[in-house]
């Protein structure tokens, strides 16, 4: 069993992946303002990626500059993408440190594993360079956050018992999921004797929205409640979690969030029966039925994610709001098509098992975010 559930680390964690702009760059007095509401308030854990633009120089500049360093934990990741050669971890790791403006991670974490990007890991031996890194001292603590089927968790950690804890997708609406099967990936990391990191416990925001479907429900049952008050609620009282990560973006989002955790309480059994209320409000609504088969994809011109822009599509159809979903679009039109690409060639719907209305569905989704 790790001892890293016993460090003192306060249950919420700041995620610097969704910072306040102004004028199209980080709002800078923004976020040290919410940086030092944050620190006064409790909470210690800052969390940054190599891939967030702009995250571990905002984290230098608002947090390493003007806080003692020793009474926060910086964490932040190494992606697999640009990794080559074993070279290329050290050149990214230095960089990492450069931004940071720091000589130490407390926690770094491989990023976006499943068992395809653990053989690239193993290939070139991450998991032998995180542990000379910690050896050195250059890293406290070392781990991964993981989007994949819960067999390869459970593979992960079997084969990686260096691990120290593991960053997962939980929140409410995902918990039973099919798709991202929340319960099942804690309860392995669990058995693991692995402590969890909590990230998208608002489901990238779209958990809280005002235009959702289950907000009257969530209303009628606490008005004096914020919606992202439940979500967080829900996920920071599960066993074994080490911090649930929340990517606040203003002072009212981190004045709400810090409320939460100042008095966190589990939910009741009443408050829970609601929860599973809101998620069978979620399923009942119809979705485009795409089973993903990637038919329509080799023989796009535009060589548009078809399957990934269907599956942005029923989120909106499903929360009634673009929130994350957006930043999604982007990430994954970054070296792809996007959907306003799309030259309605019909290629695509003459190769769908399912007979689906695509061309109709990518208008819809440039209509979003064109």
């Amino acid at each position: 069993m790790s001892d890293l559930i016993k460090e003192k680390i306060w249950k919420l964690g700041f995620g610097y992946m969704r910072l306040p702009e102004k004028d199209g760059a980080i709002d800078a007095e923004q976020i040290n303002k919410m940086a030092d509401k944050f620190i006064e308030s409790g909470g210690t854990y800052f969390d940054a990626a190599y891939t967030y633009e702009g995250a571990e120089a905002a984290l230098r500049e608002s947090v390493v500059k003007r806080h003692p360093r020793a009474k926060v934990q910086i964490a932040t990741k190494m992606t697999l993408h640009p990794v080559e050669a074993p070279e290329h971890m050290e050149k990214q790791f230095r960089t990492s440190l450069e931004r940071l403006g720091t000589d130490y991670i407390d926690f770094y974490l491989l990023h976006g594993i499943n068992s395809r990007a653990n053989e690239k890991i193993d290939k070139f031996g991450a998991w032998a360079y995180l542990s000379g890194l910690k050896a050195k001292g250059l890293i406290r603590h070392m781990g991964f956050s993981f989007h994949g089927p819960p067999e390869d968790l459970d593979q992960i950690l079997t084969n990686h018992p260096e691990a120290e804890f593991c960053q997962l997708q939980i929140n409410y609406m995902d918990w039973d999921s099919p798709k991202v099967n929340s319960r099942r990936l804690y309860e392995i990391a669990r058995s693991h004797g692995v402590p969890v990191i909590i990230m998208e416990p608002l489901k990238g925001g779209m958990l809280t929205a005002d235009t959702s479907p289950i907000a009257k429900l969530l209303r009628d049952a606490n008005p004096e409640a914020s919606m992202a008050s439940w979500a967080l609620r829900f996920a920071a009282q599960l066993d074994g979690v080490l911090v649930t990560l929340s990517g606040m973006s203003s002072l009212d989002q981190l004045s709400d969030n810090v409320g939460t955790f100042t008095d966190l309480r589990p939910l009741s059994k009443t408050e829970q029966d609601i929860l599973d209320k809101a998620v069978a409000i979620f399923n009942g609504i119809p979705r485009i039925d795409c089973t993903a088969c990637r038919y329509c994809v080799n023989d796009c011109p535009s060589k548009i994610m078809i399957p990934m822009m269907i599956d942005l599509y029923n989120d909106y159809l499903v929360h009634n709001t673009t929130a994350n979903i957006g930043r999604v679009y982007g990430l994954m039109t970054r070296n792809g098509g996007k959907a306003d690409d799309c030259t309605a060639c019909r290629t695509c719907e003459k190769l769908c098992p399912q007979k689906l209305d695509i061309v109709d569905t990518l208008v819809k989704v440039s209509g979003l975010f064109s």
